[in-house]
């Protein structure tokens, strides 16, 4: 049962030592202060009779008007006590203060807002891309923590996978992003940890194929003959630099600048996951990045064509729209480079990562170095990319297992 106690924050008190008066609400060990907007000087408070002493010359009106404040949030705390004998904290002090509880996506949205405040703003359309499909599938009533429960999840999930046709992995993306709302809610105690529908949910992950390039397909591609004037050519650098050069992703490739380069180094903070890596440089990525540096280039120009210093990058939302434009225009020159080096092969720029993530592991290059020249958060994510190795390896074996060609005995020639 909620319990209720008045005290006063002498730690918040004013320049003039008044400090205010706060009701503290404790549910389940959790507490939560609702102000009274009422100060008095400490010497004026009785602590143990929760009240104001005489000697204050407005105690008579102040205690009835504390004793009036405790008796309603009591009854509103009975109340919800009643409704709901699981409410968290958070409800009961929403009671007490008159705010009606938010609904998810009110909450939801106020949260995905930090993305877009910190720059990350393809993290901030993804999740709101996630929560406007929701929000259709739910109608434009309010949709409250509550409603959430594994048979809505299951209603969810067949409405996605039937009516939609989504793919297993993006109903799973959908899923891990409300989840990340819903776990951010509890720690704030907006819902109890028990009342967390994914805690009983399982997602399911369907590994995908990881498309990569072997070491003759990434030399038939460095050898197209291009002309070093078109975009292709820049794509193609780019695309050839970043197999060899720790598969730094395309959104960080087009940022870096020379002031990133030492004499055979990158050093950059990668702009999805913020880790802070550097990267020796092998001498094919060196070869290339040597094609765009002179003696009198400017440390903060960028060292492939495609952003200019002119541009309103200053502006994430800016910044955001043109490195998805040059991401697009890479890819499309991508799927025809590979069909004019005869890759049978679907292109884009992230099979680079990929690419240089087998070629590494392949060459013996420790898993862990690996994960942290990728800027992985977990090292599960490089396992992947063991796997296809381990899996090409296994497959390497089976020549142990082919039965040897029968050799032809020679005729003997007949002699006259």
């Amino acid at each position: 049962m909620p319990t209720t106690k008045l005290i006063l924050f002498e730690h918040k008190a004013k320049k003039n030592k008044e400090a205010p008066i706060y009701l503290r609400l404790i549910k389940d060990r959790k507490p939560k202060y609702v102000s009274l907007k009422l100060y008095i000087l400490p010497k004026y408070w009785d602590e143990d009779g929760q009240k104001v002493k005489p000697g204050h010359p407005n105690s008579t009106r102040m205690n009835a008007y504390l004793v009036e404040r405790t008796n309603d949030a009591m009854k509103s705390l009975l109340d919800v006590e009643i409704d709901d004998p699981n409410a968290p904290a958070i409800a009961l002090k929403q009671s007490v203060m008159g705010v009606a509880p938010e609904d998810f996506f009110t909450y939801a949205f106020r949260f995905i807002k930090q993305y877009e405040s910190k720059g990350k703003i393809g993290t901030y359309r993804r999740f709101k891309a996630v929560l406007t499909k929701l929000q259709t599938y739910t109608g434009p009533k309010e949709f409250n923590f509550n409603q959430f429960n594994i048979k809505f999840l299951q209603e969810y999930e067949n409405h996605m996978r039937g009516t939609l046709k989504n793919q297993p992995n993006t109903i799973v993306s959908n899923f891990k992003a409300i989840r990340r709302i819903i776990n951010e809610a509890i720690k704030e105690n907006y819902i109890l940890p028990k009342r967390n529908p994914f805690a009983n949910y399982k997602l399911f992950w369907e590994p995908s194929e990881r498309v990569f390039l072997t070491e003759e397909e990434i030399d038939a591609l460095a050898n197209l003959k291009l002309d070093p004037e078109s975009m292709k050519y820049h794509h193609r650098n780019m695309y050839i630099f970043a197999c060899h050069a720790g598969g730094i992703r395309i959104s960080d490739l087009i940022q870096l600048k020379w002031e990133n380069f030492t004499s055979d180094h990158i050093l950059l903070s990668t702009q999805k996951t913020g880790s802070v890596i550097s990267v020796k440089l092998p001498k094919k990525a060196l070869e290339i990045i040597q094609q765009y540096y002179s003696e009198d280039v400017p440390k903060d120009d960028f060292i492939f064509p495609f952003l200019d210093k002119t541009d309103k990058l200053k502006d994430p939302k800016i910044l955001h729209a043109r490195i998805s434009s040059i991401t697009t225009y890479t890819n499309t020159d991508l799927r025809d480079l590979a069909k004019a080096a005869k890759i049978e092969k679907h292109l884009h720029f992230h099979t680079s990562r990929h690419t240089w993530a087998t070629r590494a592991l392949r060459k013996g290059m420790r898993i862990e170095y690996v994960s942290k020249l990728m800027g992985h958060n977990s090292i599960r994510t490089t396992q992947i990319y063991a796997k296809i190795v381990n899996a090409d390896l296994d497959k390497a074996m089976d020549i142990f297992d082919e039965e040897p060609p029968v050799k032809k005995k020679a005729k003997k020639s007949s002699k006259k």
